[in-house]
Parts: C-alpha cells; sequence; structure tokens
C-alpha cells in the first residue's frame, strides 16, 4: 500500500469512528428524554412537603450568636486539632 492508501483508509475509519460515537450519543439523548417523557407522564404529582428543621433553620436571623458553651467547645475542637497536627 501506498503512503496515500493509508493516509485515506486511516480517514476513513477515523470517520467511521467518529460517526458510531456521534450516533450513539444522539441515541442516547433520545433514550434520555423519552424515559424523562415517560415518567413526567405516568407519575403523581404531589406537592414536596416543606420539612419543618429546614422551615425552622431559615427563620434563625444572623444576629443570633452562640453560646458561651458552644464557643468553648469550638475553641477546645480547633486547639486539639491543631496540636494534633504538630
Amino acid at each position: 500500500m501506498t503512503p496515500s492508501e493509508l493516509l485515506l483508509e486511516g480517514v476513513e475509519l477515523m470517520l467511521f469512528g467518529l460517526g458510531t460515537v456521534f450516533f450513539f450519543l444522539i441515541l442516547l439523548v433520545l433514550i434520555i428524554r423519552v424515559m424523562s417523557w415517560v415518567i413526567e407522564r405516568f407519575t403523581a404529582k404531589t406537592p414536596v412537603p416543606v420539612s419543618t428543621a429546614s422551615a425552622s433553620f431559615a427563620a434563625k436571623s444572623a444576629a443570633d450568636k452562640p453560646s458561651a458553651d458552644v464557643l468553648a467547645a469550638i475553641q477546645s475542637a480547633i486547639h486539639q486539632h491543631r496540636a494534633r497536627r504538630g
């Protein structure tokens, strides 16, 4: 085989590979969209309730300061961590 024939065969193989990957990706996107459509169509549309923990956390203001015990525990934990690291 001549170098030009090898080059053309390489380009042909490259295009075949790129085409296969492109076709697979298009097929994957279509399958995911169909699955999404099926799930939306056949699932019940019920509202998701808001948990009380997240609602109470959002209700706290930024002005609330932690108690002295909490600050002491945090300071102790930081001191122990730094002592271990050397």
